[in-house]
């Protein structure tokens, strides 16, 4: 016989019915605080400041570097570009960056690789979605094309945890609901570098020449097929640049760089 009064029996009752249970997932995308101007409660950043932060930009079509205003007044006729990309245009169809690699982003993708924080690849993703062209991208893959992030070396990819390009581009495969496959492991690092971040701009090409191959065993797999290639950060554009040849050369027949944040 229980020796509970019947209020606390009541009680304990109205606490099981009411409370939600301890296994309840938290909510995805919501946080206590902005991570830039900590207003609350927020998502991870809060409109005012994506809208101050990441204004759309014009960019190179590409390299996706930012360009100055587009004054010809609706008279240009063929997409923009800068001029680097006029002398000699990179093995790209096409580039797309969501904002400027500067504050805040530069802050908090630094967090999102190197601070163990891979929950913020959704968060990213989004941001990439609302970016002018990505969706369209996304849309116009089939099932046979292919999503591929940069991949990491060994030695990076066990002291980080995770491939932040990989989070990203699993996560963009996964909101847009293409019908583009993401995979990891169609493009392969054969080849330990140094950071980019550690050297001039000339000395990141040679940096990361033969760094990328495509499995051998599924070249087939890229014949004729349209290519997402997906990073976090693109500076000189040595990386994807190389990615994209070895994509070339395996068969793909049209490559798009979406990058989360590109250098001045």
């Amino acid at each position: 016989m229980s020796t509970r009064s019947p209020s606390s029996r009541l009680f304990t009752r109205l606490l099981t019915r009411f409370s939600p249970p301890l296994s309840l997932p938290r909510l995805p995308g919501l946080v206590s605080q902005c991570a830039v101007c900590r207003s609350w409660p927020a998502r991870q950043v809060c409109q005012p400041c994506l809208a101050r932060f990441a204004p759309v930009q014009h960019r190179c079509a590409s390299c996706a570097l930012a360009l100055p205003a587009d004054l010809s007044m609706g008279l240009r006729s063929g997409p923009g570009l800068c001029g680097s990309c006029v002398r000699q245009r990179p093995p790209l169809d096409g580039a797309l960056a969501a904002v400027p690699y500067a504050y805040p982003w530069s802050t908090l993708i630094a967090g999102y690789k190197f601070g163990e924080q891979p929950g913020w690849a959704a968060f990213f993703a989004d941001m990439l979605l609302q970016t002018p062209g990505v969706l369209l991208a996304l849309e116009s893959l089939r099932a046979s094309d292919w999503i591929v992030p940069v991949p990491l070396s060994l030695a990076r990819l066990q002291k980080r945890g995770f491939n932040q390009a990989w989070e990203l581009a699993s996560a963009l495969a996964r909101q847009s609901r293409t019908m583009g496959r993401a995979d990891a492991g169609l493009l392969l690092r054969v080849r330990d570098t140094r950071p980019q971040s550690e050297l001039k701009r000339e000395a990141r090409l040679a940096n990361v020449k033969g760094a990328f191959l495509v499995d051998p065993l599924r070249v087939a797999e890229l014949e004729g097929r349209r290519v997402l290639l997906v990073d976090d950060v693109m500076t000189s554009g040595a990386s994807l640049f190389t990615a994209a040849r070895a994509l070339r050369e395996a068969g793909a027949s049209h490559i798009t760089a979406v990058v989360l944040a590109r250098t001045e």
